[in-house]
């Protein structure tokens, strides 16, 4: 497994839940742009519409910016491949409150690009904050054990 992007943010921001395996419907020159590792999972989240699972806001670059097809968008709106199943299990989980659809990373694994995607509760500021204080308290007392 070859991991091609990691969405560090969604781990800070959100509390994540549950993980799916899913498979993206990409375009040839999508492919090649993810596997030279361009691209941004920041600010994307996944939608549930008419049974079906989209990926929003998934930024791919062109991956030969002066030879782009005519219909190339870097931002356009993807569908994951799920089986039906999974789809009604998260369609009844994200009716609950505060949940979302967030993604995790893509990888390769054998020959297909997939990408992994949390079932996650977003967290409050405070829990943030709180977070922070705990990772600077064990930077200071790995710094004070290593100085001995």
């Amino acid at each position: 497994m070859k991991i091609l992007l990691d969405n560090k943010k969604a781990r800070f921001d959100y509390e994540i839940l549950e993980t799916f395996e899913a498979g993206l419907e990409l375009r040839g020159w999508e492919v090649k742009s993810l596997k030279n590792k361009r691209g941004s999972l920041s600010g994307a989240h996944a939608i549930i519409r008419g049974g079906e699972i989209y990926i929003v806001g998934f930024n791919i670059p062109p991956y030969q910016a002066k030879n782009l097809p005519a219909n190339y968008e870097e931002d356009r709106t993807l569908r994951l491949l799920l089986r039906k199943k999974e789809i009604k299990y998260l369609t009844g989980k994200l009716a609950q409150k505060r949940l979302t659809l967030t993604p995790i990373m893509v990888y390769i694994k054998g020959n297909k690009v997939k990408i992994k995607i949390g079932l996650a509760k977003g967290k409050r500021k405070y829990e943030k904050r709180e977070k922070l204080k705990q990772k600077e308290s064990k930077r200071r007392i790995e710094r004070v054990l290593k100085g001995n």
